[in-house]
């Protein structure tokens, strides 16, 4: 019997490689990589005019007011965090602006107020969240995750950054004259208080849907320093609003990198590669030398 020993000779079929990043898939990192790339062009450009009009503070507590409203959907299991943080957050911001107007009291005065009631009510709600709602969900609301990020979400962040560009469209004569001063745009004749209250939407809706990334106590460092440090670059506003963008996409990317490397908290990361990239303009800043060489004695 003259049988070929087909079973014997074929060979396995070859094996498909994955491409991998520090040990993970490059398909499963590839998410998070545009979310980080595409939060860092948001927070920062919306920074601007944080850092600008004395509002620091602002992101500060709508980053705690996201992260309280990510909390309730952990708590409640049925709605997705980041809609409950976006709804949280909104919230917040619809009440801030009159609030501020209607008790005559300083902008930073109301966000002040508010951060400890968000930030105990994130915390309830971590609290009595169900046992599957604690670990590593709750984690990724304050630190953010690697893994954590869906090409949806990146789609989300794309949206968002596409309705930020239109609104600074339609609404720049109004968002750069707040710049400059509020009660000039309102003597101008522009509708500043529609401008701010616009501004404080704009400030929740980009904390709360970066918040997958970045974490909810970490945020405002992505919203405030790559902004802080554009201002030590340039003086003029159209540059600004180029540089800004630009050092936050460098402050995710190292922050990215740090992350995967040093297998670290990505928000913590990103806090730390903004804290370096404000630093460190401080110490080149072109404006710091300028100053320096005009107060130099002739």
């Amino acid at each position: 019997m003259d049988a070929s020993p087909v079973s014997a000779t074929r060979r396995p079929p070859p094996i498909e490689r994955t491409r991998t990043v520090f040990g993970l898939p490059w398909h499963i990192i590839l998410p998070t990589l545009l979310g980080s790339l595409l939060v860092g062009v948001i927070c920062s450009s919306v920074g601007i005019f944080v850092v600008r009009m004395n509002l620091s503070s602002l992101g500060f507590a709508m980053s705690h007011a996201a992260f309280a409203g990510a909390a309730l959907g952990l708590m409640l299991a049925r709605f997705d965090p980041i809609w409950s943080a976006l709804l949280f957050a909104v919230a917040i911001a619809v009440i801030l602006g009159p609030m501020a107007d209607a008790s005559r009291l300083k902008a930073d005065t109301i966000v002040g107020a508010t951060f400890p009631l968000t930030m105990a009510l994130g915390l309830i709600f971590i609290h009595k969240a169900p046992s599957s709602g604690i670990g590593s969900g709750a984690l990724s609301l304050l630190w953010g995750s690697v893994l954590g990020v869906t090409l949806s979400q990146v789609l989300i962040l794309a949206v968002v950054a596409v309705a930020l560009v239109v609104v600074l469209f339609l609404f720049g004569k109004e968002f750069f004259a707040l710049l400059l001063d509020r009660r000039l745009a309102t003597a101008s004749g522009l509708n500043a208080r529609r401008a701010y209250y616009a501004l404080l939407f704009l400030v929740a809706v980009v904390v709360a849907v970066s918040l997958r990334v970045t974490g909810g106590l970490l945020i405002y460092a992505l919203m405030v320093l790559p902004a802080s440090a554009a201002f030590q670059w340039a003086y003029d506003i159209k540059k600004i609003l180029l540089i800004a963008p630009l050092l936050g996409i460098a402050s995710s990317l190292l922050g990215f990198v740090l992350s995967l490397g040093a297998d670290l908290p990505i928000g913590a990361s990103i806090a730390l590669a903004c804290s370096a990239v404000f630093f460190g303009s401080i110490l080149v800043s072109p404006k710091r030398r300028r100053r320096q060489k005009d107060a130099s004695p002739s």
